[in-house]
């Protein structure tokens, strides 16, 4: 009698673009299917777009800000509500956007602007003046206060007058022309001259030398301060330092770490980095600055993560390609951020994201992970294999775009999909990896956001949510191929055909060999199973797919063989 046997096929993985033999729990070929583990542990398909606010101009940016979303979309930055849309902004470049909420207030950057938005009014960030110096002296000296802030032409001097000085030098010469300095003084017993509350007197009583940056009062000197050393006359000057400003405006990376904004990317700048002062924004000091690596091999990703800032750039034949900062106080400058090389010399030529703890980045061979931290031996652990021969082929696949969704990291490339799924992870060799599907929109996206769980998606005529579940969608679930343990003898189904645990209309097909797929029946309205009879003989091995153009759901199917003789050739 011929040997008998059961397959089931359940527990469904993810995709297996590999080619060779496969897992049975893995697909060879899967569309727009996935596990929704909020409401099911079989494979379905995907919800479908739903347009939520249409634009006729590409979609740069969709962001959160007090419960409405913030659209970058052509040159017009817009607050959207379920009731309201409003246009706060209409200077934006045209081109992928970056942002966040600091202290309540909105921050957005283009690789031109840098704005700011506190629900009224956007305007561009002023950047903090800072006091460069103190304590100075009329003919100089004092003592160096703050630094120059890259993101301001503006500075302050503050000065002791002596009461027979008429000159004040600044601490820097060919101050800026085009802006006459504020001089502002106190301690004076004149009642002539008008003062503020505080006994401050703002004149214009003075001649400015630009070239020697010098400010001669006309009249009399300001007297000595009350106060030994509390300084009594200030000046705000100008001296822009137009590459300064360019730096940050200019930078396409952006990551908030340690509560300071960093910022990379600037083309004319490949392999620099820049911070922002402590809770601020707006104050970039000239000083906080670092080169990742000696070469100019460019910054493609800004990660924070296991207590430090990960920084990745491209492939480099110093094999300098990441670099991590960790915060460090020394004793003169306060809190730095010297970088340290990784031992990882692996380039990233796509992105990277901190994924569920998971530092990783996208390699010219795809996904890879960072499998240890500051404190040991970093070592790059692959994390893709399953869908790499595809993921990499992917003709756009260096201006991928990441964005993390109920536990899987979605790798976007125009309407392709690629999605990690974090809760199904196993062992390959000597590294973790993780089960993918794969999905095909029907727009090319251009950015993501997630607000309260739902996924938003731009697109070159709007902003879609990922949320319509009654779709009509093109999706199917194909099994390997299945010699029934025994590659070598013929196998022949159970004419009693075979039974599925499903619902939906769903399509049978089944292939033999490298035969195409052959039709064997619809069922519609499946609520908990149907039998579909496969009558197959003679065959080496079997494929079946179950596909549907409307949303469907595959939880185990069970066919059954009977093993015969040898194969002969």
């Amino acid at each position: 009698m011929a040997q008998t046997v059961s397959r089931i096929y359940s527990n469904f993985r993810g995709v297996d673009f590999r080619g060779e033999e496969i897992n049975l729990v893995r697909s060879p070929d899967a569309l727009n299917m996935w596990k929704d583990y909020k409401e099911t542990e079989s494979i379905r398909t995907r919800p479908g777009l739903k347009l939520r606010a249409p634009s006729s101009f590409p979609v740069y940016g969709i962001y959160e800000y007090n419960d409405a979303l913030i659209v970058h979309s052509g040159t017009v930055l817009q607050r959207r509500t379920p009731t309201e849309v409003a246009t706060i902004y209409n200077k934006m470049a045209q081109k992928p956007s970056q942002a966040f909420v600091y202290e309540g207030v909105f921050y957005i950057k283009d690789g031109t602007n840098y704005l700011k938005y506190d629900g009224t009014e956007v305007k561009a960030v002023e950047g903090f003046i800072p006091t460069t110096t103190i304590a100075r002296k009329p003919l100089g000296g004092g003592t160096k206060h703050q630094d120059v802030n890259m993101l301001s032409d503006y500075r302050i001097n503050t000065f002791l007058a002596t009461g027979a000085d008429f000159e004040f030098y600044l601490d820097v010469v060919n101050i800026d022309s085009d802006y006459v300095p504020i001089v502002t003084y106190t301690n004076t017993e004149d009642t002539n001259i008008k003062k503020d509350e505080n006994g401050v007197v703002a004149t214009t009583e003075y001649v400015v030398d630009y070239a020697k940056g010098k400010i001669t009062f006309n009249t009399y000197p300001p007297n000595a301060p009350l106060t030994d050393g509390q300084d009594n006359v200030l000046v705000k000057f100008k001296k822009a330092v137009p590459q300064y400003r360019k730096c940050i405006l200019e930078s396409t990376l952006l990551q908030v770490f340690d509560n300071r904004v960093f910022f990379s990317g600037n083309p004319d700048y490949p392999n620099w980095v820049w911070h922002s002062s402590l809770d601020d924004p707006s104050y970039c000091s000239d000083l906080d600055y670092y080169q990742e690596g000696k070469d100019t091999a460019a910054v493609k990703g800004m990660v924070a993560g296991n207590n430090a800032l990960w920084v990745f750039r491209e492939p480099s034949e110093a094999n300098t390609t990441v670099f991590y900062h960790t915060p460090t106080i020394d004793e003169e400058y306060g809190k730095i951020y010297p970088n340290s090389h990784s031992t990882i010399s692996t380039g990233c030529i796509g992105k990277a994201i901190n994924f569920n703890d998971d530092i990783v980045f996208f390699s010219e061979r795809g996904m890879e992970g960072i499998s240890g931290d500051i404190m040991t031996e970093q070592v790059v652990a692959h994390r893709s294999s399953l869908v790499d021969r595809k993921l990499t082929a992917e003709a756009d696949y260096k201006n991928m775009i990441l964005a993390e969704w109920e536990g899987y990291l979605l790798v976007i490339i125009g309407n392709k999909v690629y999605l990690a799924d974090s809760r199904a992870m196993f062992q390959n060799e000597n590294h973790i990896e993780y089960e993918w599907f794969y999905w095909e929109l029907s727009k090319n996206i251009t950015c993501s956001c997630v607000v309260d769980g739902v996924l938003y998606l731009g697109a070159d005529d709007g902003v879609y949510m990922l949320t319509d579940l009654n779709a009509n969608i093109d999706s199917y679930w194909t099994t390997p191929k299945d010699k029934f343990s025994n590659p070598h003898k013929l196998k022949t189904t159970n004419k009693r055909g075979c039974v599925a645990e499903a619902t939906g209309d769903i399509e049978v097909c089944a292939k033999l060999e490298d035969t195409d797929f052959e039709h064997i029946g619809t069922y519609e309205n499946v609520t908990d199973y149907f039998v579909s009879r496969i009558k197959k003989k003679k065959f080496k091995d079997i494929q079946l797919r179950f596909a549907s153009s409307t949303r469907f759901s595959l939880e185990t199917v069970t066919l059954e063989c009977f093993v015969g003789g040898y194969i002969k050739r």
